[in-house]
């Protein structure tokens, strides 16, 4: 099959993961919170960063690595953390491991992943980030680094913009919990997806294994959107970051910034790169468009930048890359690859994403990277 031909976008490769996996699930996946006007304001305001052509340059192949933190990418971006990805699709962590291993790009798993540091390891390449929701308990917190430095995550990333469990309505009214409980309204979402099924009842259901170490009994109660996670973590503040900051000796990134003073500050307490997100309009419906707040946080600091939310294609990366970013990564894309195709699906994303960045940067003139503020004019459309 021709791939390209049949899912040339993300938009096909989503569209056919919300016909392969159970409502339930799809709600987790793309829903945002309250009214979600932060998650379409994030497609909004992208579609507002306009690109002046630029002709007569001559034939060239676009150059589409980069360096960044000291590392050289064939690719300007990476791999995004999401919770409980392994509900997605059946081993989604190990499947999107290998392939960032594959492709030399970034691969980030999320403390509430679907299986543990220990259990991925074995499949990581030299690009391996871990995101850390802050534990509240001193010793979990540095026996979570322990675990996490040895399974081979050279890389951390200390998420920041969930002090509380957002109320998410699209996925409480769909009827998932965490862990999920399959009751017979979700059975019957089940039997309607077998290929998720079959994959689903080799593996068991998935659970928050990563955190199976400090678990107690003591969940009754939660919210539906809320998980053990909750009963382990803080709230951070800036005392945290300095314990961060001396526990660990890899590179540190704080995650789901917005504010320029937020980075100027966390660029002294020596942070090693700073993540503008609005965790993709998940947590907070008034939360400006990330992209928004993106030249105002580059023109305060001098540390590198990465950036999410609300990218659907190689257009995208090169608009977050030109207001002054320095890498990109995507979460939701990956999952809707990895649900329409399975494994090959994320073969054929990076496939998308590379040829869609390198024909734009053919339409605006530029051979690389580096050269894209110099070769590019931002407008308002």
């Amino acid at each position: 099959m021709d791939l390209h031909a049949k899912f040339p976008a993300i938009s096909d490769l989503k569209s056919r993961a919300q016909k392969r996996i159970p409502k339930f699930v799809w709600e987790y996946l793309d829903s945002g919170t309250g009214t979600e006007a932060t998650k379409a304001r994030n497609r909004s305001a992208l579609d507002q960063v306009g690109m002046m052509p630029s002709i007569l340059h001559g034939e060239y192949t676009p150059d589409l690595s980069t360096k960044f933190l000291g590392q050289n990418f064939p690719l300007p971006f990476g791999i995004a953390p999401l919770g409980m990805s392994g509900l997605m699709w059946p081993d989604a962590e190990g499947h999107l491991a290998r392939a960032g291993a594959r492709h030399s790009i970034p691969y980030s798993i999320s403390t509430v992943a679907t299986q543990s540091p220990e259990d991925i390891a074995p499949h990581l390449g030299q690009h391996a980030w871990f995101q850390m929701y802050p534990p509240r308990d001193a010793e979990i917190r540095r026996d979570m680094l322990a675990r996490a430095k040895t399974a081979g995550f050279k890389t951390l990333i200390l998420t920041v913009d969930v002090p509380v469990a957002s109320r998410r309505e699209r996925q409480v009214r769909s009827g998932l919990t965490n862990p999920p409980r399959l009751t017979p309204r979700l059975l019957a979402q089940v039997a309607m997806r077998p290929a998720w099924a079959a994959g689903m009842a080799k593996r068991g259901m998935p659970h928050m294994r990563g955190l199976d170490k400090y678990a107690n009994a003591a969940t009754n109660g939660l919210s539906p959107t809320a998980h053990v996670g909750y009963l382990l973590r803080t709230s951070p503040d800036w005392d945290y970051v300095n314990w961060l900051r001396d526990e660990w000796d890899g590179d540190l990134l704080v995650k789901g910034i917005l504010r320029p003073q937020d980075a100027t500050k966390l660029e002294g307490m020596g942070v090693d790169a700073i993540w503008i997100s609005n965790h993709a309009g998940r947590q907070f419906d008034a939360a400006p468009a990330a992209i928004e707040a993106l030249p105002d946080v580059r023109a305060a600091t001098k540390l590198p930048l990465i950036f999410d939310s609300g990218i659907e294609g190689g257009l995208d990366i090169l608009r977050a890359l030109a207001l002054g970013a320095d890498f990109v990564m995507l979460g939701r894309a990956f999952h809707f690859a990895l649900a329409a195709l399975g494994p090959k699906g994320i073969d054929h994303l990076i496939d998308i994403l590379a040829k869609d960045i390198a024909s734009n940067m053919g339409q605006i003139g530029a051979q690389n990277l580096s050269s894209l503020p110099k070769t590019i004019s931002l407008s308002r459309i």
